[in-house]
């Protein structure tokens, strides 16, 4: 299984491991089949989200695609940043293998979930943004 340099760089150097002391909004997701559990923390001021950091128990793609998700919302206002699809990410990284494809619909889910979480907590609508799946799903 080949995987691209950039997929390497963020698996060998994650950006945004950790968590933030009291998030505006926090989502995890996790996918029964592989295992993978992906938790993401936004702290977000004025509608920006000005920092997020993650935590991932999961295969070298799983937490590159964290990496990499983190990385691209930040700055972003919450629209923006429901706009950056599993999809993106993938761009973003040079592709990834299909067996791990699934990785980067968990970042773009624990990323929904996070600002749902936001959403819920100050009583706010994001357009777009719809309520996660309670479940731990597959894929």
């Amino acid at each position: 299984m080949e995987y691209s340099q950039k997929v390497m760089d963020h698996f060998m150097n994650p950006r945004n491991v950790g968590e933030i002391a009291e998030a505006d909004g926090v989502g995890q997701v996790g996918n029964a089949k592989c295992g993978d559990i992906m938790k993401v923390y936004l702290k977000i001021e004025n509608d920006i989200i000005v920092d997020a950091k993650f935590k991932t128990f999961g295969c070298g793609a799983a937490i590159a695609t964290s990496s990499m998700a983190t990385e691209m919302i930040k700055g972003k206002t919450l629209e923006e940043a429901l706009q950056i699809t599993d999809r993106a990410v993938m761009e973003a990284l040079d592709g990834l293998p299909p067996v791990k494809v699934h990785c980067s619909c968990l970042a773009e889910e624990a990323l929904h979930a996070a600002l749902w979480d936001y959403a819920q907590k100050t009583g706010r609508t994001i357009d777009g943004l719809q309520e996660p799946k309670k479940d731990i799903h597959e894929h």
